[in-house]
This record gives structure tokens, C-alpha cells and sequence, in this order.
């Protein structure tokens, strides 16, 4: 007895060392990337501003990078906000310490419409009269269309590089044959003939009306990327083209015979070139510092004196019911919204919209909340990649809309998809299931049987409703014909550049366009009186770690993990679950899916 007593109590101070070490080591480590990178960087002369597109990605809003995470896939990863970014290239064009811009752009982690911002940036810092120099080796579209902004653009003249200069592609996942061999029958209700969100899981290909979409959409897409870079490089896009579709671009020189770079280099020789333009002695001389460096050495370490406020309400993620912190939820983003219209110090709000959609309940929240704020404060809107159905739902009222020209924009249209999985349960797990209700139609959403006909109209007579509400908007909205909204809606995805020219947006800008507008509509065009400020708050790294060890991440089980049929499956499984519970909004306004364009 008394050795299993002397044993019991060894266990047990043996688990309470434990749970103190283990307490110790994480707290150190939380401790130790708390602490981490707060010195400010030094910008010392003869500096070179260096924007490595691999380790910096230009997102909506900057934030920390999770340090578990960077322990793993994310080493050096540094996330820096679009406006952020764009302030920290406006400085350096007068900093007498940056001499130039060295662009390595391979390995690009950005959205296009994001290297169309930064690129406009980059494009007025050159104009200054400062050069911009960049190297590439193994360049895709998305990386040369950046890189080709520079005044000089040098690549490797290793061989064995992959090259995948081919213009613009995205594409589309069926899962209808799939989803039929499990039994699984979806039924989609929607209004237009473009709505195309939900034919990935009732067709096994695209509809008519999907293709031309998709097609006006990229080739819409190309003709701005490839008018840029035509430009840039002082050759027609139909030379640019040529290149492309005859698979020109294969190894280094062609590049060259292309004129599209300037020079190929090892990287020994780059470091010459980069000493003569850093106007050093000696390439040791030259001092790099990163973009997100430069930001905290120059921008954010300086305090602001400005007393007003023009807020940047960031609306980035899928519309989403509820109160969740990582996408656009409609009653925590209701009240970002009240608390900015309640602070006397913010004198004009910008709406910046990078979202495809989602759920109409958690958008028309949100809407309402803007529609009061504009009776107070100027309210004007910027668009980022998306601005589509229900993101472009939550803004068309704003006073002026700005758009880049590759951001997908309208869709305006709604659908609903309740999955039916008895044949599932019948024919594949050989489950019989027997539904007892009070009223004839009280199993309708319990995903256990198909719609009956009357059931179906009843959706249907909802869809209706609220296209009808979705246009009604619009044409109040835009001060345009109902019948006309009616013509380019119907689902429909557009581009931004046709966006302007259907009057769904004002005027093609970026968002730093939309908040020298804000600055204008508030009474001080000098932005440097104003305090730019972002809603809602980023998440902390503390916070994130403190998630991280409370809370599974998504999808990481998931063998699909960052798929297409990986979004796929988990948008199918999102709708089911909110399909079971009942209670929830069953109705979206939402792009097909995420367009992922490199």
C-alpha cells in the first residue's frame, strides 16, 4: 500500500514538473517572439530599398506573421499592408538616404490587383527621377509584370530556369460526378443567368454563360496587364503576344531578343550594377533594407501630430453571419462600423472592399450601418481584388467608388444550395432514416430528403425577393434603370475597367486614390494633416498565438490544403452545415469562387 502510495505521488509530482516546464518553455518562447524584431531599423546612406516579392507580401492591412508559424512554412515572411507599402515607396522617392529600388520579384506571393497598386507606386517613385532595378530568374507572369516597371530589368544567365511568362489563367473545378458517385444531390436555386456560384456542384462542366464570363473577365484582365508592360518596355502588345502565344520565352535570351529585359547577369554581376546605382565604392558598402524595415524606420516609429482622423474601414474576406474575427462577419463589423461613425475625430471613412461575397442577412447589416455613417461622415469606397455580390452590395451606395482595373466587381445576383443526402445514407453508408413532424413541411432543411415541388417554389419566391432588393439598391445607388442593373446583373462578374464603363464604379484608382478623395470631401487635401488609421484592429501576435494554442486551425487535416477542390469541399461542407442548422441564412450573394490569377 505504502509503495503505491510512494508510486501515485511520484506520477503526480512527476506531471506537475512537467506541466511547469512545459509552462516555462512556451511562455519563454511566447516571450521571446513577442520581443522579437521590435528595434527599430536604422537607414543608413547609400541605402537600397529592396523589395523581395518571396518574403514580402502586400496585403490589405499589415500584421504580424504568427512566429509558431514562422518556425515552419512562413521564415521571414513579412506582411505589410497595401497603404502601408505604397507610404513607405512615396517617402523613399524623397529620402536622400534611398538611392534606388532593387526589385526581385520571383517567387511572387501577391494578387494581381495588389502588384497593380504596388506597380502604380513603384511607377511614380521612378518618375521622381530615382531608378528601379530588377533582377528575375525564373519569372512568371504575375513576377514579370511587376518586374517590368523598372528602369533596368537584368535576369540570370544560368541555365535550367522555369520560365512561365503565359499570360493569364484561372482555373474552374466540377465536382458534380463526384459529389453523384456519394449520393450527394445539391439543389440550387438562384436568379441569373450568369450567377454561376453553385455550378461546381450541379455540372461536371462550365454553362455557356459561365465561359463568356470568365473569358470577357481575363481577357479584360490581360489587356490591362499587357498594355503595362508593353509600355514599360517600349514595345507594342502585339509584339508582347507574339512572344507569348509562339512560346518564345523559354530560356534567358529570349527574354533579351524579346527586349524583354536589358541584360542578363550573374548574380556577381548584379552586384555591380547595384554598387554604380547605390553610387557606392564597394558593393559591402551598400546597406539593404526591406520594405516592411523601411516602413517601421520611417513611417511607423514617427508619431503622427495630426488630431483628425480619415478611418480605413477594412472589409477583406468572405461576408459572413455572426461575430468572426477573421472575416468579414456582419454583426462584428456592424459594430466596427457604429464605433467609427461615434468617434467626432474621424472626419471622412473609407471602405475598402476585398471581398467575393457571402451571406445577404450579414450584408444588408452591414450596408445599414454604412447608409447611417454616410449621413454623418463621407463615405467613399475602394476595391481590392473583389468587390463582387454581396462586397459590392455592402458598398454600391458609397459616395464615389473606386476601382483597380483588374478587381472583380458586380455579380449581382443570389442563389441558395440545400444539399440532399439520402441517397447517401441509403446507398453508400446503408442508413435508413425516418423523419417524425408536426407540419407537412418541418423536415424541409434537415438534409435527410429533396425538396418537394412547393418547397423549391418557396426558395425560389425568396431568390426572387432579394434580387429584386439586390437591384433595387444598385439603381438607387448608381442613379441607374432598373432595367438597365436588371441587364448587366443577372450574376454577371465584370472587371473593374468594364466596371467604369457599365457605372458600377466611379473611376479606375487605387486605394491610396480613394484616401487623398477621403482627404479632399473632408476639407484638407494635405494628406499629411490627416491620421490614417485602420478598422478593424489587426490581431496581435499574442492574440494570434494565443488562438493558435486555443483553437485548430481549418482545414489543416485536409489532404487538399490549399486546392482548388480543397475551397471546394470546404465552401460545399460550410453551406451544409448552415443548411443543418436551419435557423441560418440560407441566401448568398457570392462570386462562383476565388480567382486565383499568378
Amino acid at each position: 500500500m505504502k509503495s503505491f502510495l510512494k508510486m501515485t505521488l511520484a506520477v503526480i509530482l512527476g506531471l506537475i514538473i512537467v506541466t511547469i516546464i512545459s509552462t516555462v518553455i512556451t511562455f519563454g518562447i511566447i516571450g521571446a517572439a513577442a520581443s522579437a524584431g521590435k528595434s527599430t531599423p536604422q537607414v543608413s546612406k547609400n541605402s537600397v530599398l529592396k523589395i523581395d516579392l518571396s518574403k514580402t507580401l502586400v496585403s490589405e492591412q499589415t500584421v504580424e506573421v504568427n512566429p509558431f508559424e514562422n518556425l515552419q512554412n512562413t521564415k521571414d515572411l513579412r506582411i505589410i499592408g497595401i497603404w502601408d507599402a505604397v507610404q513607405a515607396i512615396n517617402n523613399a522617392a524623397g529620402d536622400p538616404f534611398i538611392s534606388c529600388i532593387y526589385l526581385k520579384s520571383d517567387g511572387n506571393l501577391n494578387s494581381l490587383a495588389s502588384l497593380q497598386e504596388l506597380r502604380k507606386a513603384l511607377s511614380n517613385f521612378k518618375a521622381g527621377g530615382k531608378p528601379i532595378i530588377s533582377y528575375i530568374e525564373s519569372p512568371g507572369t504575375g513576377s514579370y509584370y511587376i518586374a517590368s516597371v523598372a528602369d533596368k530589368v537584368y535576369m540570370a544567365s544560368y541555365p535550367g530556369a522555369t520560365t512561365t511568362v503565359l499570360g493569364l489563367g484561372s482555373q474552374m473545378i466540377f465536382i458534380k460526378d463526384l459529389l453523384d458517385k456519394l449520393g450527394v444531390n445539391v439543389q440550387l436555386i438562384k436568379h441569373g443567368q450568369y450567377k454561376s456560384a453553385g455550378e461546381m456542384f450541379v455540372r461536371n462542366s462550365p454553362s455557356e454563360e459561365n465561359l463568356e464570363q470568365y473569358q470577357t473577365m481575363i481577357n479584360s484582365m490581360w489587356d490591362i496587364t499587357s498594355s503595362e508592360i508593353a509600355a514599360s518596355r517600349e514595345i507594342s502588345t502585339a509584339e508582347l503576344n507574339s512572344c507569348i502565344d509562339e512560346l518564345k520565352l523559354c530560356l534567358p535570351e529570349d527574354f533579351l531578343n524579346c527586349k524583354l529585359v536589358d541584360e542578363l547577369l550573374s548574380r556577381e554581376e548584379l552586384k555591380d550594377k547595384l554598387t554604380t546605382f547605390a553610387m557606392a565604392e564597394d558593393f559591402k558598402d551598400v546597406n539593404f533594407i526591406n520594405l516592411a524595415d523601411y516602413y517601421d524606420a520611417r513611417i511607423a516609429s514617427v508619431p503622427s501630430k495630426a488630431h483628425n482622423k480619415i478611418a480605413v474601414i477594412y472589409a477583406n474576406g468572405e461576408i459572413v453571419d455572426g461575430a468572426d474575427n477573421k472575416e468579414v462577419a456582419g454583426d462584428r463589423f456592424a459594430s466596427v462600423i457604429a464605433e467609427v461613425r461615434a468617434d467626432s475625430t474621424v472626419k471622412a471613412v473609407v471602405l475598402r472592399v476585398n471581398s467575393p461575397g457571402g451571406s445577404v442577412l450579414a450584408s444588408d447589416k452591414i450596408r445599414t450601418e454604412l447608409d447611417l455613417l454616410k449621413q454623418d461622415k463621407p463615405l467613399i469606397a475602394s476595391y481590392g481584388d473583389y468587390a463582387a455580390s454581396g462586397g459590392y452590395w455592402i458598398s454600391a451606395n458609397c459616395d464615389k467608388i473606386y476601382s483597380d482595373g483588374v478587381t472583380l466587381t458586380g455579380s449581382i445576383g443570389v442563389f441558395g444550395m440545400i444539399p440532399d443526402f439520402s441517397k447517401t445514407l441509403k446507398n453508400v453508408a446503408h442508413v435508413n432514416v425516418a423523419s417524425v413532424t408536426s407540419n407537412k413541411h418541418g423536415d424541409m432543411f434537415s438534409l435527410m430528403r429533396p425538396f418537394d415541388q412547393a418547397e423549391y417554389n418557396y426558395m425560389q419566391r425568396s431568390i426572387e425577393d432579394i434580387y429584386v432588393r439586390f437591384t433595387t439598391i444598385v439603381s438607387e445607388a448608381r442613379d441607374l434603370d432598373l432595367e438597365y442593373v436588371d441587364s448587366i446583373g443577372q450574376g454577371r462578374v465584370w472587371t473593374g475597367a468594364d466596371g467604369l464603363e457599365k457605372g458600377l464604379v466611379d473611376e479606375l484608382g487605387t486605394l491610396e486614390d480613394a484616401i487623398h478623395y477621403a482627404a479632399v470631401r473632408a476639407g484638407d487635401p494635405e494628406l499629411g494633416n490627416w491620421k490614417v488609421c485602420g478598422y478593424p484592429r489587426p490581431r496581435t501576435q499574442m492574440e494570434m498565438i494565443l488562438e493558435m494554442l486555443g483553437e485548430k486551425k481549418s482545414g489543416e487535416d485536409n489532404i487538399f490544403a490549399g486546392t482548388s477542390l480543397q475551397k471546394a469541399s470546404a465552401t460545399f461542407c460550410k453551406w451544409a452545415e448552415t443548411a443543418r442548422k436551419g435557423d441560418a441564412d440560407l441566401t448568398f450573394a457570392r462570386l462562383p469562387y476565388d480567382v486565383e490569377i499568378r
